[in-house]
């Protein structure tokens, strides 16, 4: 049977690494598909923080997870355009997921500063968006990010960015590694 061409949220965070116990956040967490298929794979001994700007949404996301046994599941309010406002602890996490967000914020690189705020020291972004408008599926022609543009916001941020991820026909992927250094804007 062929595999579906359209994004994968397991498959990708495999091809990231997800590891039994880690701790990650997605941010914009949206109808929360990333964020369950991240609670399965880190288990029990990880933990997810779901966070968004959409109050509602997060009360669907920990109603799914909990309906789907995922207790490993936490949600936070929180605004990831702005310094802090995630509402997570600095250097805390190992993993953060960006999928889907990019394209539908103003201040882009204030997202960039934020993941490399409440990561750990080699800490990972798995950053995922649409890779162009496709006749009303995805964004607006002039929203789209291209991974060009977005590889260079991570790097210009204190990333190195590294390999690409699996993300199907529509979108585009690859996991940024914040660096040591100190000189990030």
């Amino acid at each position: 049977m062929e595999e579906s061409s359209f994004l994968n949220p397991t498959r990708a965070l495999r091809a990231a690494k997800l590891r039994d116990g880690e701790r990650v956040a997605d941010f914009g967490v949206g109808s929360g598909f990333f964020t369950r298929a991240a609670a399965r794979l880190v288990g029990g001994k990880g933990l997810v923080w779901a966070v968004d700007v959409h109050q509602d949404m997060l009360s669907r996301v920990k109603k799914l997870s909990l309906e789907e046994g995922l207790h490993n599941v936490e949600v936070v309010h929180g605004n990831v355009e702005r310094s802090g406002g995630s509402h997570l602890p600095d250097d805390n996490f190992d993993v953060v997921i960006i999928s889907n967000l990019l394209f539908g914020t103003e201040h882009k690189d204030a997202v960039v500063k934020e993941a490399r705020r409440v990561l750990r020291k080699s800490g990972r972004a798995v950053v995922i968006d649409w890779s162009d408008s496709f006749s009303g599926m995805g964004p607006h022609p002039d929203h789209v990010v291209t991974a060009d543009h977005a590889q260079t916001l991570f790097e210009l941020g204190g990333f190195t960015v590294g390999d690409t991820l699996p993300a199907g026909t529509h979108h585009w992927g690859f996991i940024a590694r914040k660096t040591a250094a100190a000189n990030a804007q």
